[in-house]
């Protein structure tokens, strides 16, 4: 059973296609993980290489399975234009913990539109008995109890 803390570290993409005829994008992110979304910041004038470097924080616990990441182009006055996607399957963090910036491919309609660069950590929740485990010391294990 998974429980605790997703961190997603939001670097930057490269290669996008430009929406905007006449200026360059403004592309920001929409990442969610199961019920949850955040956003981050408008890289205005950005265009097709923009640059983050936020951080978001994400509960987790059971059947979450990926992270969804939408690129979208801020319109002033019209909607905001989709730019594409990318899915990241987390079953790699829950086992190694963490993984380092890591480009992964945008699609739209699918074909390939870009990457956009994550980092991942994740922290399990402490203090429950779903599967923490106690450090073992050849056969016995050590023990907070003082008396």
């Amino acid at each position: 059973m998974r429980h605790g803390s997703l961190e997603v570290v939001l670097i930057g993409a490269k290669g996008l296609e430009n929406s905007d005829f006449l200026n360059n994008m403004d592309p920001y992110v929409i990442i969610t993980c199961r019920t949850q979304e955040k956003k981050s910041s408008v890289a205005s004038g950005m265009g097709s290489e923009p640059e983050w470097n936020e951080t978001f924080i994400f509960s987790v616990s059971d059947g979450v399975s990926e992270l969804s990441i939408k690129i979208l182009d801020s319109d002033t006055g019209t909607g905001d234009d989709f730019v594409g996607q990318a899915k990241i399957p987390l079953e790699a963090v829950f086992e190694e913990r963490r993984i380092p910036p890591t480009a992964y491919n945008v699609v739209k309609d699918q074909e390939f539109r870009g990457h956009i660069t994550v980092g991942l950590t994740f922290t399990p929740e402490e203090g429950n008995d779903r599967g923490i485990e106690v450090e073992s010391y050849g056969g016995w294990k050590q023990s907070s109890y003082q008396e």
